[in-house]
């Protein structure tokens, strides 16, 4: 995949519906790619701003229980997925002495478990050549922490990590290549409009490091801005 604006390749977005999820959407759909965008939304009966982009719809999908999401994809007539970003996810604060436990379980179930099901579920359309972008965060970086508190978004992120540097091995000898992306401080609805730079920067870094993955550099962590981060 390189930078120039393409036909004839398609990736799935999910977590499509807003925020770097719908940028990443419009960037793709304006290069020229068929986007299939997932998200946990009813149905729009008025077609909705992603069909507004371009892109094929995939609504009222949960993540964290995808079994028939290959069926859909497919009955969208896509036999091929040339690029997977797995966005979606969920940010709680916890600070200690007030945990909330169900909050915990949710986060790790949402941001480390269900991109981990998602790819399994669309395995059969992953093809040597094809990229898997896990959308993560420098929080799930244990030797990043220096303010420690939201217990179960940094466990889920670093559960995020774990689980996608085994994936990248175990999906080397298809041609597949996996790269860990934390897509900086963003202003969105998830952060409460609170971050450093706007979706439309955070889904052109993203891309980018997606453009420059080699099956070589499979399993790294980058920070959007292409510098590595620590483990």
């Amino acid at each position: 995949m390189n930078q120039a604006h393409q036909t004839h390749q398609t990736a799935l977005v999910t977590g499509a519906y807003r925020g770097i999820g719908r940028e990443l959407t419009r960037q793709l759909a304006a290069r020229g790619w068929r986007v299939v965008a997932v998200h946990r939304r009813p149905a729009d009966p008025a077609g909705g701003p992603l069909r507004a982009l371009g892109a094929l719809e995939l609504p009222e999908v949960d993540v964290r229980r995808p079994a028939g999401l290959l069926a859909a994809v497919r009955a969208l007539g896509v036999e091929r997925l040339d690029l997977l970003i797995n966005n979606a996810g969920v940010f709680l604060n916890e600070a200690l002495g007030a945990i909330d436990y169900d909050d915990v379980l949710t986060q790790l179930e949402v941001n480390a478990v269900a991109p981990l099901r998602v790819t399994e579920e669309l395995l059969p359309l992953l093809g040597a050549g094809s990229k898997v972008v896990q959308v993560t965060s420098r929080m799930g970086s244990i030797a990043d922490n220096t303010s420690g508190a939201y217990y179960g978004y940094r466990m889920s992120k670093a559960a995020l990590n774990a689980a996608s540097a085994s994936l990248a091995l175990d999906l080397r000898p298809r041609g597949v290549a996996v790269a860990l992306v934390h897509p900086g401080f963003v202003r969105t609805e998830m952060t409460g409009g609170r971050g450093l730079i706007e979706p439309e920067e955070s889904a052109r870094g993203i891309l980018a490091r997606a453009d420059a993955l080699t099956l070589a550099e499979s399993g790294g962590f980058w920070h959007v801005d292409g510098s590595r981060l620590p483990w």
